[in-house]
């Protein structure tokens, strides 16, 4: 079996630095370039997705009854992928089962396991730029870096989290107390980290690896099974994630079923019926304030982490740097086409305009201002 934790020592230790500091660094390089990733890695990439189209996902997991699968590019056509049903109790049990061998592995063996999934699906970053593309609309390269690199590195953002905390206790002391004349009070102590349970990734249509990566690997590092239910309109990018997460498990000698697709329908979903299920210990969510909103009422047991709809207005009260500032709005504005739900939405100037190095600037002043810099 390959020292996955070995391999990738060098850019866990960088990340855990980077977390500490909180300065940049990134382990997954964002331009789309040959040099980095290979002269052919486009070609190859849109090839492989090309190849998906029109028939079952190859996926080694069971499946019961007909398979799922009615996504449509917003680029105009449907890709004909189908992916296997599962219900929700063989979901649950087959994760029960793999669950126990992943718990009680160490925590070097699980990060090394979650760095070379993420090493894997950074090779394959064309590939997933396809699926992400025509599964969101979103244009290619922003498909690449937002649902690629970036998304790989929230990913091992929270590997670099879980193993921090999980290595920076001994997992063994001996306590002794002194007791003066009489012998000294001996106990040999030690701490054993266990998992919450399994957790439940619920994925959006929107940002679907970006979004979905830190609950899966911060799950995956801290002992949990995993299962991965996609929005229906996007399977593709988290199915893809899933097949390599599998792979990789395989390869160290786990069962597979440590990590799970669950894709449904928009008329049969079934996110409801994992998300309240008692051996689910962790959910993720992200999507709609709706189903979020019933989450928070219904899931009593499990940890619940949601990311709902985002309101990211601007005040501008003034400026030192008024070309910079018109600079810096307009790029905000403009990058991803503005669809990166990080975007500024609304903009908010006071009636009597603001001070800035080059004056006072009206509303109509700095629109202008804005706009001249786009």
């Amino acid at each position: 079996m390959a020292d996955f934790f070995a391999a990738h020592r060098a850019t866990l230790d960088a990340a855990i630095a980077a977390c500490r500091t909180r300065g940049y660094w990134s382990a997954y390089p964002e331009t789309p370039s040959g040099r980095i990733y290979g002269e052919d890695a486009r070609e190859a990439g849109e090839a492989a997705f090309k190849a998906l189209l029109g028939k079952p996902f190859p996926l080694d997991q069971e499946g019961e009854g007909a398979p799922i699968g009615a996504e449509v590019s917003p680029y105009g056509f449907p890709l004909g992928i189908t992916y296997p049903r599962r219900e929700v109790a063989p979901l649950i049990a087959a994760a029960g089962r793999a669950g126990a061998a992943w718990a009680a592995a160490t925590p070097q063996t699980r990060a090394g396991v979650a760095l070379e999934i993420l090493a894997r699906l950074n090779r394959d970053s064309f590939l997933m730029a396809h699926a992400i593309q025509h599964t969101t609309g979103q244009a290619f390269v922003m498909a690449f870096q937002a649902g690629g690199p970036h998304a790989q590195d929230r990913g091992l953002e929270a590997v670099a989290y879980a193993f921090d905390e999980m290595t920076r206790i001994p997992h063994a002391a001996r306590w002794e107390k002194p007791q003066g004349k009489a012998p000294p009070v001996l106990l040999a102590k030690e701490w054993r980290i266990v998992p919450r349970g399994i957790g439940l990734v619920i994925g959006c249509s929107t940002f679907p690896t970006w979004n979905g990566y830190p609950g899966l690997f911060a799950s995956l590092a801290t002992g949990n099974a995993v299962i991965v239910k996609p929005h229906p309109n996007a399977i593709l990018p988290l199915a893809l994630a899933v097949r390599t997460a599998r792979a990789v498990l395989r390869e160290a000698g786990f069962d597979p079923d440590v990590v799970q697709l669950a894709p449904d329908t928009v008329e049969a979903p079934i996110a409801a019926a994992l998300a309240t299920h008692p051996a689910i210990g962790i959910v993720d969510y992200t999507g709609g304030p709706a189903f979020g909103r019933w989450l928070r009422a219904h899931v009593r047991d499990a940890a619940l982490f949601t990311e709902e709809a985002g309101i990211n207005p601007v005040v501008i009260a003034g400026s030192p740097d008024f070309r910079g500032m018109c600079a810096n709005l307009a790029f905000s504005l403009a990058l991803y086409s503005g669809q990166m739900c990080t975007a500024p939405q609304n903009l908010f100037v006071p009636a009597e305009g603001i001070a800035t190095d080059e004056g006072s600037k009206s509303f109509d002043a700095i629109a202008a201002g804005i706009a001249a810099a786009i």
